[in-house]
């Protein structure tokens, strides 16, 4: 069961093998209304990757004893004996999948326990681990905890993320020929990140904007500033934090 259902920047990440032995259908994932068995319970959105029609994963849903207009992806990321992760990020007209082995370009930043942890994700699989702080964080007041994101190429920042305790605020900008943009501020859930709470944040690249969700509850939306999204190709991390590790 899924605690209040399932709603606007909820996110479920599912965890597993791939069994050495598996045939025909992989496995399936259905996020489904209810548990019904007979009449079964309408699907919301049914997750089947299949080594054999080409290899493929389909999509579908199943509501009053239907089955909708398939969806398939023929490009599969799943290899048999391989572990995987998929992140099913929820929106209001999609379910967004978010696999770490359908991209070929990924950049994982692991970490060890610490007392705060920044979790990152950019272009579906990419995260920074960070640690807030230094040996006498208990004893720093929240205006010392400010850090910094930035997504750049060269001089240029695309996005700016600035976490400020003390202001209770994610500032968000651009800097673009030397120059900064107007700042984005408003959090109509207010302050989500805390002193001393391990959580994780993520950014979503959108065609048109940037989706930053932290602990798996989309927090705001930043369009782009910058036409041409394959330039950017830095990330750079500053401010009161410890980088952890870096694997790509």
């Amino acid at each position: 069961p899924i605690p209040g259902g399932l709603r606007d920047g909820l996110m479920v990440v599912i965890c597993g093998t791939v069994l050495p032995t598996c045939d025909r259908c992989v496995f399936k994932i259905d996020l489904q209304c209810g548990s019904c068995p007979s009449p079964h319970a309408d699907i919301a959105l049914h997750f089947n990757p299949r080594f054999e029609e080409g290899g493929c994963v389909v999509c579908n849903t199943f509501e009053r004893q239907n089955w909708g207009r398939e969806e398939r992806k023929y490009e599969m990321p799943f290899f048999k004996g391989h572990p995987f992760e998929i992140r099913v990020l929820v929106k209001c007209d999609s379910f967004q999948r978010l696999g770490t082995p359908s991209l070929p370009s990924l950049l994982i930043i692991l970490c060890s326990p610490v007392k705060t942890v920044v979790n990152i994700c950019l272009f579906v699989c990419l995260f920074v681990c960070l640690k807030l702080g230094g040996s006498h964080a208990r004893d720093l007041s929240p205006v010392w905890f400010r850090f910094h994101v930035n997504l750049k190429w060269g001089d240029h920042i695309a996005l700016h993320l600035n976490p400020r305790f003390s202001e209770k605020t994610i500032v968000r900008n651009s800097q673009l020929h030397q120059s900064w943009g107007p700042e984005e501020r408003g959090l109509p859930s207010g302050m989500p990140l805390h002193r001393g709470q391990s959580f994780t944040i993520w950014i979503l690249c959108d065609a048109h904007c940037f989706k930053v969700a932290v602990n798996g509850q989309h927090q705001f939306e930043y369009n782009h500033r910058v036409p041409n999204l394959q330039q950017i190709d830095r990330l750079e991390i500053g401010g009161d934090v410890t980088l952890i590790c870096v694997q790509v």
